[in-house]
């Protein structure tokens, strides 16, 4: 036990006045025979003795009275093993500034009241470091109050546990005292406590969660956004689907959610979410220009707003551009006709296969052969790497088998072995009615025609990746994609031309044509790269070449970190970025990739850990005792700090054992008064 105020102990002399008086008060009886009173000696004896221990007791009280008088102006403390009434503290603080302090309880935001509870721990430190969940710098001193009383909402926060760490290690390594205590101040988010990693943590003297904010809030976030269809054009439709996570205790009837595009809503629906569960809506849109489109889908508003809407793009690609490359002799002119009536959508171009250069395919989107020749080696490799790039490639065979397969293995598939031939030699029955190749050709698979094929060459898969999309009758493949790299190729086995099959004169051949272009010079994703708040990025713009610009959503421009590679360039994304919205790499005034950044979904996730499960899960992820100073006021909590550092005050125990002795000193007295006659 320790003293604030010592000095006053000096006052316990005043404990002996009553026992000088209690002497003193001892006064000889003067002696006075009577007769005839032997009867009441035995009974002055026993009176004696009562007065006398009443006397003793009256005294013990009264000497216990001052002597707790004198301990409540002395100010005891009762000393915990951990700290010694003058010991140095440094300590390091870490605000919660992620986007759930923005919510609010009849305190107010849960930002202001960690910035009072902040406020409250450096003033009570002797060596105070301040420190936010968002990457900002660890500051100390009067820079510290000034971090504190700026902080805003950051979407780029980290969890509890990586602030922890950061905080301990700079406490370790840059304070000046020995005692060395972590305080986190924040609405202990279950979400936001920790993650999979495990940082390597140094001991300090203690980890104390201070809890700012304590009401639990519902929450139906748009958690993200998917482009279904994978073929876009202008003016048809595009299949969108949006996923709403529901963080409430009752499920919603009736919610309601909107589809923006460029800024203009152009579809809704109504869904009904249950408690707890994601939910799927469908939109179906047509957009009306082509190049890069800026989206959003938005909920109904609710306590926190910052994820009732969820930003997305589209690509809505211009013209293709197509190069037709046949053999000599080959028939073109039914492919030509089939692609000239999508002018509006493509552009075509024709030369003979021995033109083809290295230099040639740069430019174009999608290359058709038919009947090829046989290729220079280099030519078959420039095959492969505009493939492997990204380009679509579609293959009719020629009777020159060596010539499609040399094609065939540079692309990795199978290959073919020989010739088929009859009257007819099969038909086309099967196909694959789920491949976004067939998407809108056909209302029932059922009811497809089946052309007849006359000759056509017998190929067998390998196995790889990939898929046969026609079969014939006999069970073979009639049209086979193969995937390579980042593009595709289609291989049908029979040629464009009616003595191969009677499929280039039947209606299905013309949107079978338009789709597998469309299908082969959308390799890229239709859907932009979809970023988190927070998290650094990659983007890799294939066969283009810097320097390209940021623009953020505040119309702000930047340079980003980029890095030639062969035939692409890499751009890095930072996480200093947070803002939520459409970011645009821009290449001169063109923009060259649009992508959307949104909240972490963790973010959205409400749901307050209980003190305890607070400390236990974070003292299990860093191997440090963890308590939580659960004070609901600044005040409170420089109550607690002081019991913590200093000690716990006794004065009011004292104050009322003093009481309490001076009570019953005054029934002793009245008790050993005598009783009027």
């Amino acid at each position: 036990m320790a003293f604030l105020n010592p000095l006053v102990l000096i006052a316990l002399a005043a404990a002996a006045i009553p026992l000088l008086i209690h002497l003193f008060n001892f006064r000889r009886a003067r002696r006075v025979d009577y007769s005839s009173l032997r009867f009441l000696k035995e009974l002055r004896r026993t009176t004696l003795q009562r007065v006398r221990v009443e006397r003793w007791l009256l005294l013990l009280l009264r000497v216990l009275t001052v002597l707790c008088l004198v301990a409540v102006f002395a100010r005891p403390i009762l000393v915990g093993s951990a700290f010694t009434g003058d010991a140095k503290v440094s300590a390091a603080i870490v605000m919660d500034n992620s986007l759930s302090m923005t919510l609010r309880d009849q305190g107010g935001t849960y930002l202001e009241q960690a910035r009072t509870l902040a406020r409250t721990l450096v003033q009570q430190s002797d060596e105070a470091f301040v420190l936010l969940t968002s990457p900002e710098p660890v500051l100390s001193g009067v820079a510290a109050l000034d971090q504190i009383d700026n902080a805003v909402a950051n979407a780029r926060a980290e969890t509890a546990l990586e602030a922890i760490a950061r905080a301990a290690t700079h406490v370790t390594e840059h304070g000046m005292h020995s005692n060395q205590e972590v305080y986190f101040v924040g609405d202990l988010q279950e979400s936001m406590l920790a993650d999979t990693t495990s940082p390597v943590i140094p001991p300090v003297t203690h980890v104390t969660l201070v809890p700012a904010g304590r009401r639990g809030h519902d929450n139906v976030a748009v958690e993200s956004v998917k482009i279904k269809s994978r073929i876009i054009e202008a003016g048809a439709p595009v299949e969108i689907e949006a996923t709403l996570s529901s963080h409430q205790e009752a499920s919603a009837l009736g919610y309601v959610a909107s589809l923006y595009l460029e800024g203009e809503r152009v579809a809704q629906q109504s869904v009904d979410l249950v408690r707890g569960a994601r939910t799927s809506v469908s939109f179906t849109v047509r957009p009306a220009q082509r190049g890069w489109l800026s989206g959003r889908v938005k909920g109904e508003d609710d306590a926190f707003a910052l994820d009732d809407e969820h930003y997305f793009t589209l690509l809505v690609p211009p013209k293709r551009r197509v190069l037709v490359a046949h053999g000599p002799g080959a028939t073109t002119e039914f492919v030509t006709v089939a692609l000239a009536a999508a002018r509006d959508s493509m552009e075509v171009d024709v030369i003979a296969d021995a033109a083809l250069t290295q230099g040639t395919l740069p430019g174009y989107d999608a290359l058709l052969m038919v009947a090829p020749s046989r290729l220079p080696s280099q030519v078959v490799v420039a095959l492969e790497r505009f493939v492997s790039g990204g380009g679509g490639l579609m293959l009719f065979p020629d009777e020159d088998l060596a010539a499609t397969n040399a094609i065939l293995t540079a692309l990795g598939g199978g290959a073919v072995s020989d010739m088929m031939a009859g009257t007819p030699a099969a038909t086309v029955t099967g196909l694959d009615p789920e491949h976004p190749l067939f998407e809108g050709i056909f209302d029932d698979a059922d009811r497809m025609e089946e052309p007849v094929v006359f000759r056509a060459a017998t190929y067998v898969p390998k196995a790889g990746t990939e898929q046969t999309l026609l079969f014939l009758s006999n069970g073979r493949p009639f049209l086979q994609e193969l995937r390579r790299g980042q593009g595709q190729a289609l291989f049908m086995v029979a040629g464009p031309d009616p003595s191969w099959t009677d499929l280039p004169v039947r209606g299905l051949f013309v949107p079978l044509m338009h789709r597998a272009v469309l299908y082969l010079s959308s390799t890229e994703s239709v859907q932009g790269d979809r970023l988190v708040t927070g998290q650094p990025a990659q983007i890799r713009l294939g066969g283009a070449s810097g320097p390209f610009r940021l623009r953020t959503p505040d119309a702000e421009e930047a340079v980003p970190e980029q890095r030639q590679l062969i035939g692409a360039t890499l751009v890095t994304i930072s996480e200093s970025h947070g803002a939520p919205g459409i970011y645009d790499l821009l290449q001169g005034s063109s923009v060259v990739r649009r992508m959307a950044m949104n909240t972490d979904p963790r973010e959205s996730q409400l749901a307050l850990a209980s003190f305890q499960e607070a400390a236990r899960t974070l003292s299990a992820a860093t191997g440090l005792p963890v308590e939580v100073a659960s004070a609901g006021s600044a005040v409170e909590l420089s109550e607690r700090l002081r019991e913590d550092r200093v000690g716990v005050e006794l004065w009011r125990t004292f104050t009322v054992l003093a009481l309490i002795f001076l009570g019953l000193e005054m029934l002793v007295s009245a008790r050993g008064r005598p009783q009027p006659v």
